[in-house]
Formats: C-alpha cells, sequence, structure tokens
C-alpha cells in the first residue's frame, strides 16, 4: 500500500475519477471515502458529523466534504479500482460496525481498493503511543540505574 502522505492531490471537477479514494480534513483527523460517480460518495459516517456512530452510507460530495477541501488519494497500486471499488463500497451499505480503531472510514476505503482493512491514522498513533512507552520505561530504568549507583537501596520501578 503506498503512504497516502505521498500521493494526495487536489479534486477538481473534472479529475474525479469513478472508485477514486477521497479525502478531507476534518480539526483532529483526515476523512474517507470512494467516489461512486454521479457526485456520490460512499464513506463510514462513524463519527463523522456526531459522537454517535453511524453506517456505511452515500452522500453528496458536498455533504461529505462539508465546509473542508478534498483530496484524491492517488492508488495506483489498488487490488480493486474503478468500478470494482466502488462494487466493494457498495456491498457494505448501511454496515453498523463502526469501530474507531479497527473499524473506520480509513480502513473501509482500505478494504474497498486493497482488500484488506488498514488505517494510517491509527497505526501513526499507536506506534506513537509505543514509542511513548518505550520512553518512559527507558527513562525509569535510566533514573533507576542512577539512583542505584548513587547507593539509594529502596527502588520500586514497574515497566
Amino acid at each position: 500500500m503506498t503512504d497516502p502522505t505521498k500521493t494526495l492531490d487536489q479534486v477538481d471537477d473534472t479529475g474525479l475519477v469513478i472508485g477514486a479514494h477521497v479525502v478531507t480534513q476534518r480539526r483532529w483527523y483526515t476523512h474517507h471515502g470512494i467516489y461512486a460517480g454521479n457526485g456520490k460518495v460512499i464513506h463510514y459516517a462513524g463519527l463523522s458529523r456526531s459522537l454517535r456512530r453511524a453506517p456505511v452510507e452515500e452522500v453528496s460530495c458536498d455533504e461529505f466534504a462539508g465546509d473542508h477541501a478534498m483530496w484524491v488519494v492517488r492508488a495506483p497500486d489498488a487490488r480493486y479500482a474503478g468500478a470494482d471499488a466502488v462494487r466493494r463500497a457498495y456491498q457494505r451499505l448501511g454496515e453498523d460496525r463502526y469501530r474507531l480503531m479497527t473499524n473506520n472510514c480509513e480502513h473501509f476505503c482500505a478494504w474497498c481498493l486493497y482488500g484488506e482493512s488498514r488505517s494510517g491514522q491509527i497505526e501513526r498513533l499507536t506506534s506513537l503511543a509505543q514509542r511513548g512507552r518505550e520512553f518512559v520505561a527507558k527513562a525509569l530504568l535510566y533514573a533507576g540505574t542512577k539512583a542505584f549507583s548513587a547507593g539509594t537501596t529502596r527502588l520500586a520501578v514497574r515497566v
């Protein structure tokens, strides 16, 4: 799968093709969908409108993007392209099993295009959290080593 941060193109009215992976920026994340043609996008609505989860649905491009710009993520190595990606998206229309960490709008688009459910945003978030845990563990270990070498006899470090 390609790195979407390196393949974003601004959408213009003539550049949308059926099966395009479209993205729009939200405050804390990017929202993903599959362009179905005729000005429609299929997306996992999830938490895009409220704190209440919503199913996979078909909406207008304007409704999908809201007041935000919309981009296309190029997917030259997609296993399913064009009408095939749209057919896969329609297969899940109405599905209501949204889960932020395991089944969100980006997972949905990756499944439609590549046949695998992945989210770069979630992978980056969990990687950052793991690096934070490792940093804290190393810092505690270092502090414990310094305290021990200074003659401290009581030290409790939990990692």
